[in-house]
């Protein structure tokens, strides 16, 4: 303890150097931190020995990646007859063709619009039935574009322009339009947990410190929480530039877990102070609560960061990132505290002490109170929370996965709108595939199989569920626009294949590799539509392909965000108990016994509980915000855990039987975290704004398991201790490790 009360005397000693040092760092880190990348890979957030990543890649990497985006618009004066087009539907068609293919980023060679497809003279109405639910709606007065991107890199324009230049392109069409296709719903995503992120999270900020200057009633105090957050947020996202790693959708979370652990942090740092400021002047006020608050700190920061580490266990590279990240994260909020928060309270000629938060004297008799109750009816206390904990188990049987991507966007956003035209007047928006092998020189018998293939899958297209295909194009569709006999002379498969190519360049090229020897089925399904139909319709046509193709498989980028979510959750189980379990061993090591580490950790999974069971007896279906919920909620109660700990061990200490130490815990520690969490649950209440609904789930259930947590430390907690403390001691021969 010696060495650590120089410590202590040091950092207030050089407070000044320590400021003018970190000073420079935080600037040049303000700077590199600008070039943190955002990496808004979809195929990043699967295993790399994923098998649907794995088919993905391969369906790629044969057909060049189908990232395509349609263009679509209501059209009354489509056509004249039935199958031939109004000389200003044509012209219509062809300048927006034109228009397109000039943006950047799109494939001009690619286009496909329903002028082109109805341009030959014979066999219109076998070709209008062939694009009808592709180019055509079943209005006969809806009609579409389709456009492939050309791959990442191979246009100097950014993807986000392109984007951007399409649906302004589409605003200006006579009559308006709209923009669909998995690659922009991607985009959108990424965007919004972008621009949100950004946006939000100075809001939440400021809102922060309004809540502190309420409390607290000064300037200084206001401001401390928020510069100590962001110059962590500073310092790792710089170290994050320099090591190469780059945020992802996973790590969007970081700005928000860091806020929380530094707000805890510096509010326990402002009451402990506080109560210094009575015995004691600012200088040694300063060194004292850092003598008495730098062990918690410690444990606790360390504790969060091998909570946070534990995802380093994941096969999936953003959320092992993720966990890297915040365990560096987590380690800077100490530094930062320690380094920069003794010069910010003394600097200048005085410091104002915070003053007494309205309602203070109120709330710490009320959770004096609590203690009490706790001690005077345990078993009472013991079965409420048990039943709580029972009520919300059950509500966890009722889980549900989140793959209708568009329930990610509000119902007004431009993504929700143009699915909802796309998906009433064209059928589904969802673009995949059934792709199997095929031999490099097509024959009869084989495409006699494709053919029976198609007729089954068309089935599934004639289905009124749900969960029924709107659309199935296969080559042998194009093949028998070709007729077999011309002027009595029956024509080879290989010249049917090369009038088709004629005809319709893009088809067979699309659907058929000689030289990889694949073929596919497109596909198109209706991209709004419940987990259990979607998840249960690919399964399905997985069946029936592999009842004639063994090796057939369904991918596109359909089928991967259908199963999004489950690649996340696939280890989360894995990182929550060795989280669990590094959480049992260090505070072991902390307190030198093992009961005290097995009683930490049922407060700290009871919000997990909490949480997970609200989710399902709501009806919120797990999306990407939650779906990793579980290890972060670990991660962000433990250090109420601690402090209440080592706050009722400092009570014993000084003589207090349990009972008293139980009491001043309440008054003392649980006076913080209710503050605290009251400041966190305010600040995050800003993320119901935005665009992107995983993130405000995110903002609701943190903000609930932060209160699970802060029930689980008030009420289980104390529980605990008394049962583990039944037998009176004279000493406290457990003395925490600083």
């Amino acid at each position: 303890m010696k060495l650590w009360e120089r410590v202590c005397s040091g950092l207030v000693r050089y407070r000044g150097w320590c400021l003018a040092l970190a000073l420079p760092i935080t600037l040049g880190a303000w700077f590199v931190a600008q070039q943190l990348a955002f990496n808004q890979s979809i195929e990043s957030l699967f295993a790399d020995d994923n098998p649907r990543l794995q088919q993905f890649q391969q369906s790629k990497a044969t057909f060049g990646g189908d990232e395509f985006l349609i263009v679509a618009y209501r059209d009354p004066d489509l056509f004249a007859s039935d199958d031939q087009l109004t000389e200003a539907a044509i012209a219509r068609l062809d300048q927006l063709q034109q228009q397109l293919a000039a943006i950047p980023g799109i494939d001009p060679d690619s286009l496909q619009t329903l002028a082109m497809a109805l341009r030959s003279p014979y066999g219109r109405s076998r070709v209008r039935e062939l694009v009808t639910g592709l180019l055509l709606g079943s209005d006969g007065q809806t009609t579409a574009m389709i456009s492939r991107l050309l791959p990442l890199g191979a246009s100097d324009t950014p993807r986000s322009e392109t984007y951007r230049r399409v649906r302004e392109l589409a605003r200006q069409h006579d009559p308006p339009a709209v923009v669909v296709g998995e690659p922009i719903q991607v985009h959108d995503m990424f965007r919004y947990v972008e621009e949100d992120g950004r946006t939000l999270g100075w809001a939440s900020a400021v809102l922060l410190m309004l809540v502190v200057a309420i409390l607290f009633r000064s300037l200084r105090w206001m401001v401390l929480p928020v510069i100590v957050v962001q110059v962590t947020l500073l310092w790792t996202k710089a170290i994050l530039v320099l090591s190469g790693l780059e945020l992802s959708m996973v790590s969007s979370m970081l700005n928000s877990l860091v806020t929380i652990i530094g707000i805890a942090t510096v509010m326990h740092f402002t009451l402990r102070y506080r109560d210094q400021r009575r015995h004691h002047d600012r200088t040694l006020a300063v060194q004292h609560t850092i003598r008495e608050l730098g062990p918690p700190i410690f444990w606790t920061i360390v504790t969060t960061m091998a909570g946070f580490a534990a995802l380093l266990s994941s096969r999936i590279a953003p959320v092992a990132s993720f966990g890297l990240m915040m365990a560096l994260a987590t380690a800077l909020v100490f530094v930062t505290v320690l380094v920069v928060l003794p010069g910010l309270i003394l600097i200048g000629p005085a410091t104002s002490v915070p003053s007494v938060a309205p309602g203070e004297f109120w709330l710490t008799r009320k959770l004096q109170h609590l203690a009490q109750l706790v001690e005077r009816r345990p078993w009472f206390t013991a079965i409420t929370m048990f039943s709580i904990s029972l009520l919300c188990g059950y509500g966890m049987s009722d889980l549900e996965v989140e793959t209708d991507f568009s329930k990610n966007f509000r119902a007004q956003s431009p993504v929700v709108q143009a699915l909802d035209f796309f998906e009433t007047n064209l059928g589904g928006a969802g673009t995949w595939e059934l792709n199997f092998p095929a031999p490099a020189e097509l024959t009869d018998e084989y495409l006699e199989k494709v053919r029976e293939l198609t007729t089954d899958l068309r089935a599934l297209q004639e289905r009124t569920t749900a969960n029924r295909i709107t659309k199935v194009v296969s080559l042998t569709d194009g093949l028998e626009l070709i007729p077999s006999n011309l002027l009595f002379t029956r024509l080879s498969l290989t010249t049917r294949m090369s009038l088709l190519n004629s005809v319709q360049p893009e088809f067979a090229y699309g659907l058929y590799n000689p030289e990889e020897r694949r073929m596919r089925i497109m596909l198109r399904a209706l991209e709004r539509q419940p987990a259990e139909s979607k998840l249960g319709l690919i399964a399905e046509v997985e069946s029936l392909g592999r009842k004639h193709f063994p090796e057939a498989n369904a991918t596109g980028l359909f089928v991967l965000l259908a199963y999004l979510i489950e690649s996340l959750l696939a280890d989360q189980l894995t990182s929550s108990l060795l989280a669990a379990a590094a959480l049992v061993i260090l505070m072991t090591l902390a307190f030198r016994r093992l009961a005290w580490g097995l009683a930490l950790l049922l407060p700290n999974l009871f919000p997990i509980v909490l949480v997970i069971g609200a989710i399902g007896w709501t009806g919120m279906k797990i999306n990407i915000a939650t779906a990793m919920l579980a290890s972060v909620s670990l991660g962000l109660t433990i250090d109420s855990s601690i402090h209440y700990l080592w706050g009722y061990r400092r009570c014993r200490q000084a003589g207090l039987d349990v009972s008293s130490a139980l009491s001043a815990t309440h008054a003392e520690v649980g006076l913080a975290l209710v503050w605290a969490n009251i400041a966190l649950v305010i600040g995050f209440s800003v993320l119901t704004l935005s665009h992107f609904i995983p993130l405000v789930y995110f903002g609701v259930l943190v903000s609930v398991a932060m209160m699970g947590g802060l029930i689980g430390n008030l009420v289980l907690l104390p529980l605990l201790i008394r049962m583990l403390e039944r037998e009176p001691r004279d000493d406290v021969a457990s003395t925490p490790v600083a």
